[in-house]
């Protein structure tokens, strides 16, 4: 009986913990800041500077970013939003309206990108199995129409 009620309180305290767990364990929540050095803008100009922070929470996913532009102009960017593909508003990027994603495994994502309901940009996120690199390699056509390619690889911040 001691037994039988031991494995009882064990799956009510893993049917609490594990959730929290893996939220915690998601290698995309936390402060990433972007590599300058590592990453390409075709056909440029490079940003000066871009850091964002993550947090997600299950399948909904919230962002909160930073980008200082070449002209020294910087954007505050935030969103939410959900693995689920469907089309979610982006505040503060005036080349961007909304955003779609959808997870591929752990460490990938597809997004989609849309101003005034056209695709702007198709990404692919990818972060590293140690959970210390995330590179984005994006597509697409900007506001003028000019096409572009770019991969901005991002290096995780230590939180204390």
């Amino acid at each position: 009986m001691r037994t039988l009620l031991r494995i009882g309180v064990w799956y009510l305290a893993m049917t609490f913990l594990m959730p929290a767990a893996l939220l915690a364990n998601d290698l995309l929540s936390g402060a990433w800041e972007l590599d300058t050095a590592a990453s390409k803008f075709e056909p440029g100009p490079a940003r000066k500077s871009d850091i964002r922070i993550y947090k997600v929470d299950g399948n909904l996913i919230f962002m909160r970013g930073k980008v200082v532009l070449a002209d020294g102009k910087s954007i505050n960017i935030e969103y939410s939003g959900a693995y689920d593909g469907k089309d979610y508003p982006v505040a503060g990027n005036p080349k961007v309206g909304t955003i779609a994603q959808e997870r591929v495994d752990d460490y990938t994502a597809r997004t989609t990108t849309k101003r005034d309901g056209k695709i702007t940009a198709t990404s692919t996120r990818v972060i590293s199995k140690d959970g210390k690199t995330m590179t984005i390699n994006s597509t697409g056509t900007d506001e003028k129409g000019a096409k572009f390619s770019d991969t901005l690889v991002f290096r995780k911040r230590k939180t204390s």
